[in-house]
């Protein structure tokens, strides 16, 4: 079962572009601005409501023929996904499988926060949805 919405994920063009509403008008600083190669994006993470609340995240495809950027030149910016944080990210893959989701995942992938897997929006009215384990904090 999902603990809490761990993110909201926004694609952009251009993340410091994005970032100027995002600083300016809501007063939201980035936690951090990273690249991460294996996705071909780079993010950045905006907190909401303290250590264990949720984040918006900002994420700029970095290379013109990723799936991301493909996505971003069909739909232009905007929502791309929402993500759910679950205890054990193999459990919720057997259980997502068992009951017909259509996951995009065979295995859980190495996500930018965690593990995580990917269910279909036709699956999900619409809306992509990452379910990710984070790491635990021993």
């Amino acid at each position: 079962m999902p603990k809490r919405i761990d993110h909201v994920a926004i694609i952009v063009r251009n993340i410091e572009q994005a970032l100027v509403f995002y600083r300016e008008t809501l007063g939201i600083e980035p936690s951090v601005i990273k690249d991460v190669p294996s996705e071909q994006v780079r993010i950045a993470f905006l907190p909401l409501g303290g250590p264990a609340g949720s984040e918006i995240e900002l994420i700029e495809p970095t290379t013109p023929d990723s799936s991301l950027a493909k996505f971003l030149e069909k739909r232009g910016e905007g929502l791309h996904h929402i993500c759910l944080e679950v205890e054990n990210i193999d459990a919720t893959l057997q259980e997502m499988q068992a009951k017909g989701a259509p996951v995009l995942d065979k295995e859980p992938r190495l996500a930018a926060e965690g593990r995580a897997i990917f269910v279909h929006p036709k699956g999900t009215s619409g809306v992509l949805l990452e379910l990710l384990e984070r790491p635990s904090a021993e």
